[in-house]
């Protein structure tokens, strides 16, 4: 019986996954036919079909477990502290400073390692 339930859903969802691919295709397909209506209407038309395919994908088992993702990255986005704007930029001077630092570092160790090699090679 689980099977059964199981196997009708997933042939639903390829025949609801089917017809937001075709609803998303002639929304391109009817935007480049119609090249030289109204802009606005093309663009009305496009975004009212992209809304229809995406309601429809919602529908499926995969587009239900996304939603379900997306509301539990909602809820766990809201937990988080953020940094006030002057610990965001003490931050950002720490990271820059420590860059600086390492660059300088890598650039005086190229120039040792380069005249060591010189001095080797008699270049």
């Amino acid at each position: 019986m689980t099977t059964n339930t199981e196997n009708q859903s997933n042939s639903l969802d390829i025949v609801k996954w089917s017809v937001a691919a075709l609803l998303i295709a002639a929304a391109v397909i009817g935007n480049q036919f119609y090249a030289d209506a109204s802009v606005v209407a093309r663009v009305a038309g496009v975004v009212i079909a992209f809304a229809i395919a995406g309601v429809i994908a919602l529908q499926t088992i995969k587009g239900k477990q996304a939603l379900s993702f997306a509301r539990e990255a909602h809820i766990e986005v809201r937990k988080v502290v953020w940094p006030t704007r002057q610990e965001a930029l003490n931050t950002t001077f720490i990271v820059l400073a420590a860059t600086a630092v390492v660059a300088l570092i890598l650039w005086g160790l190229d120039a040792v390692l380069l005249r060591v090699v010189n001095l080797i090679t008699g270049v």
